[in-house]
């Protein structure tokens, strides 16, 4: 109750102070919920928890094939995240996290933290409970969050239309039942296989090197001519032939 209050009086300050300064207040300044909230403004030097929850929902604009560390240190790294977040959503691109941008991701981001266009079920159709990967449910279930933050900036970058999940987690008895290759990054719970919705597979492979996928497989790589398939292996490995990716 204390966390919802006190998200609700930052809430109310930043929509007073757009207010004040003239600006109209929208409703995703306003927005409240009951995951988490932001209490200072962060820029470089800054380190601790509230330093990894941001990373984490920045974590698609590292520019072209970078990858964001997500460890709790804001270095240039982050604030240039930061600043290409910002950029996208309209706000000044300053590299500092204050209430403009924290603003903006509540607005982006449900009850349980997902981004508003992705759910957990989305991302697990095999296993609800998260267990039976290669690592433990709660890091299975992790990492399937920074991956939803990462598709919504994919979304977001082709122009905010949906983008259809066909496949996340997998533990080890369900991708052996689908197929999967034995070292398959679905049993770490951080890859999706994005099938064709507005976007053709070649469309999301080729703007997935923008939001920080180290693996990215699409039409032309074997078994891939169905969907394109992203992930964060430990290195770089990018291929959809067919797409010139």
């Amino acid at each position: 109750m204390l966390r919802r209050t006190l998200r609700f009086v930052i809430s109310f300050v930043m929509v007073m102070a757009g207010m004040t300064a003239g600006v109209a207040a929208t409703a995703g300044t306003a927005h409240a919920d009951g995951c988490y909230t932001w209490s200072r403004t962060l820029k470089q030097g800054a380190t601790g928890a509230d330093v990894t929850q941001l990373q984490i929902r920045v974590a698609g604009y590292p520019g072209t094939g970078q990858v964001l560390a997500i460890d709790g240190s804001y270095g240039p790294a982050t604030a240039a995240a930061v600043k290409r977040f910002q950029a996208a959503y309209g706000l000044s691109a300053d590299g500092v996290a204050g209430p403009q941008t924290f603003s903006k991701i509540y607005a982006l981001q449900d009850n349980d933290c997902t981004p508003i266009h992705f759910t957990y079920s989305e991302l697990n159709r095999c296993n609800s409970n998260w267990s039976g990967g290669a690592v433990s449910a709660a890091t299975a279930k992790s990492n399937a969050l920074r991956t939803m933050w990462k598709l919504e900036a994919l979304r977001h970058a082709l122009g905010d239309k949906p983008i259809r999940v066909t496949s996340g987690f997998r533990s080890k008895s369900c991708n052996s039942a689908v197929g999967g290759a034995s070292n398959s990054r679905h049993m770490y719970g951080d890859a999706a296989d994005l099938g064709v919705s507005p976007h053709s597979l070649c469309t999301l492979a080729k703007a997935a090197r923008n939001h920080g996928f180290n693996g990215i497989l699409g039409p032309g790589y074997p078994g891939h001519n169905d969907h394109t398939h992203v992930d964060h292996r430990p290195s770089r490995y990018w291929s959809a032939p067919t797409c010139g990716v």
